[in-house]
């Protein structure tokens, strides 16, 4: 089965992820070995296009949340448990 986001085909996680937002995952989370230079240019551009776009960084914690909840076994996470109800701890009140 072939994957499409408009016209691209996604083949790899990381397509997904570049197709959903618009720039290449490398300028996000950087390359191993780049220099002090290349960082800064990177961290310009990445500053650019938030200041285009202030939503963006909103999608892009979203879009770690959902990846991170969606594969649990990539990372090294433990899901938190949470209560649908959760009751104050009353001291000094015998129950």
């Amino acid at each position: 089965m072939r994957s499409y986001i408009g016209r691209q085909q996604a083949v790899s996680a990381e397509d997904f992820a570049e197709l959903a937002l618009g720039t290449p995952v490398e300028l996000w989370l950087g390359e191993e070995g780049e220099t002090d230079e290349q960082r800064a240019a990177r961290e310009d551009a990445a500053r650019d296009i938030l200041a285009d776009n202030p939503e963006m960084s909103d999608d892009l914690v979203r879009l770690a949340a959902q990846v991170i909840e969606e594969n649990p076994d990539l990372f090294d996470v433990i899901p938190l448990v949470r209560s649908a109800r959760c009751r104050p701890v009353r001291r000094g009140v015998a129950a």
